[in-house]
């Protein structure tokens, strides 16, 4: 499988570094702003990428390029990856999917359209753990109550609160916890339990109106999750599934979903099969997998789940007030 970059910033940082401990994943070419270009010449002489592109349809039309990774702000992954799959490229683009449930739709019938593979990079679901989880969960008995906790203090917060406003808190660019952390919180629960019968979100908003953390709570016919994610404030984080018989959790944030313990009557486990240098491995091993099986079914699967949780995620994001610029434009 030959890997197309878009972007520089910390995650594809932490991208390269994965895709380098998987052999049969190679790096054809870097795309970049054109005031990027030293970085992406730096990356590109550590991982060995031949080719570095400051125009996307230049690196669109690369022969070299079986699939576009998309590591770039939150408001541009609709447009990018629309771009690409436009162009006949397989796409793994970053969360959030989208900014608009409207958006992945129509991502994802392009995709279908053209059988073309399309992946939501979310971590979490390509985990052994978290099909650990999976496996254990129906032992619990009839679930009651679900809590995560993914709280991240942003370094970017104290230069938000003087007014100066980055992506990560920008309703232009499709900022704020709900959309960076929560997304994983989300993904974690519907993974498990599908979608939800009611969603709300209790945000505390910023001076731009951005939610700078927030409880969301889907409520299903038997019980209830509270999904919690702050970029504001730090906490222990944290996943618990309880149920009539015993509980689940897991010890640190569903993104990385590290060591998981199982107690259920007299019968308690602890499981841990997580990569500790590189919490992006799984899922690439997983993209490749299904490329080079030509799994199109499995991977229409984890599609379909990604559409279902950005509707779940924009009528959370809409019951608390936060509007985004793209909001105005559909």
């Amino acid at each position: 499988m030959k890997i197309g970059i878009v972007g520089a910033g910390g995650i594809v940082n932490v991208c390269l570094a994965a895709l380098d401990k998987i052999d049969e994943i190679t790096v054809s070419a870097i795309c970049v702003l054109e005031q990027e270009r030293q970085v992406a010449e730096e990356l590109a002489e550590k991982y060995s990428i031949p080719t570095i592109y400051t125009d996307y349809n230049d690196f669109l039309a690369d022969s070299n390029i079986d699939a576009v990774y998309v590591g770039i702000i939150n408001s541009l992954h609709y447009l990018f990856t629309k771009q690409a799959l436009e162009a006949n490229k397989n796409v793994i683009c970053e969360k959030p999917f989208t900014s608009l449930a409207s958006e992945s739709e129509e991502l994802a019938s392009l995709a279908v359209e053209k059988r073309l593979y399309l992946f939501e990079a979310i971590t979490l679901l390509h985990f052994r753990n978290y099909r650990y989880i999976l496996d254990k969960i129906k032992k619990l008995g009839d679930i009651k109550l679900v809590q995560c906790n993914f709280s991240q203090f942003s370094s970017r917060y104290p230069q938000y609160k003087e007014g100066n406003v980055l992506p990560a808190f920008s309703p232009e660019l499709s900022g704020g916890a709900l959309y960076d952390l929560n997304v994983y919180n989300i993904h974690f629960v519907m993974g498990l339990f599908g979608t939800p019968d009611n969603v709300h979100y209790l945000a505390n908003r910023g001076h731009n109106g951005i939610d700078t953390s927030g409880v969301c709570t889907l409520q299903y016919p038997e019980f209830i999750a509270s999904c919690a994610a702050a970029k504001d404030s730090t906490s222990p984080n944290f996943a618990i599934i309880q149920g009539e018989k015993g509980y689940i959790k897991v010890e640190g944030a569903t993104n990385f979903c590290p060591s998981v313990s199982f107690v259920c009557g007299e019968q308690s486990e602890t499981y841990d099969e997580a990569n500790p240098e590189n919490h992006m491995v799984e899922e690439f091993q997983s993209f490749a997998r299904m490329f080079r099986e030509q799994n199109l079914e499995q991977c229409y699967r984890h599609l379909n789940h990604s559409v279902s949780v950005m509707n779940v995620i924009e009528q959370a994001r809409l019951s608390a007030g936060i509007v985004f610029s793209c909001d105005t434009n559909a």
